[in-house]
């Protein structure tokens, strides 16, 4: 489902990573390690075309790839369940009955999303995951601001719904989320310190 092969990038037209290769089929997920720096969220972002690589190719299903970061994309003015609607309508997607339960958010559905805790707010954030119908995700730290009990409900829903729906994830994060998942270490691939080529690209 995902193929990187020869990939090299830049954070800010500094290479950071260079020579990546793996591969993630179709129900498995990917766990990135590395030190703070390495180059975790700089990798997500040119998988998910965010940002151009220096070199190599990344192929995966046209059309079904999506980014989360630290942003929760949450407009303040709109109730719960009208958000999970404007980013399934945005997707031309269908929105599932039961995800406000998965995420513990059916107590909520009413409320405004400029009202929640942060940590509501990250599931909420989360929950988009489960409405827009893409079957490559690229996460950056996705259980921010999130409780035991929150994570393990991400956790289920990323293993038991998207993997086992034949789904794909990459997943930068220092925390153990439960999954029968292979990790990579992007230490080995840190650019030398001389390394050229870099694109002038802002990093956002």
């Amino acid at each position: 489902m995902l193929r990187v092969t020869d990939l090299s990038c830049a954070r800010g037209g500094v290479p950071v990573l260079e020579n990546l290769h793996f591969a993630v089929p179709a129900g498995q997920a990917l766990i990135l390690r590395g030190p703070n720096g390495v180059g975790k969220t700089t990798l997500l972002r040119t998988l998910a075309g965010l940002q151009p690589p220096i070199a190599g190719s990344i192929a995966y299903p046209e059309d079904q790839g999506a980014y989360a970061s630290h942003a929760d994309g949450i407009k303040t003015a709109l109730t719960v369940t009208e958000n999970l609607k404007f980013w399934a309508d945005v997707y031309g997607a269908a929105m599932p009955d039961d995800v406000l339960a998965t995420f513990d958010l059916a107590d909520l559905k009413d409320r405004l999303g400029g009202t929640l805790s942060a940590g509501q707010t990250r599931r909420l954030g989360l929950a988009r995951l489960g409405v827009i119908g893409r079957k490559v995700l690229f996460l950056d730290e996705p259980t921010v601001s999130l409780d035991g009990f929150s994570v393990r409900l991400f956790a289920d829903w990323l293993q038991n719904r998207h993997l086992a729906g034949g789904g794909v994830a990459v997943i930068a994060t220092h925390i153990d989320l439960g999954l029968a998942a292979p990790e990579l270490d992007l230490t080995p691939y840190k650019a030398a310190a001389d390394a050229g080529g870099g694109s002038d690209e802002a990093f956002l």
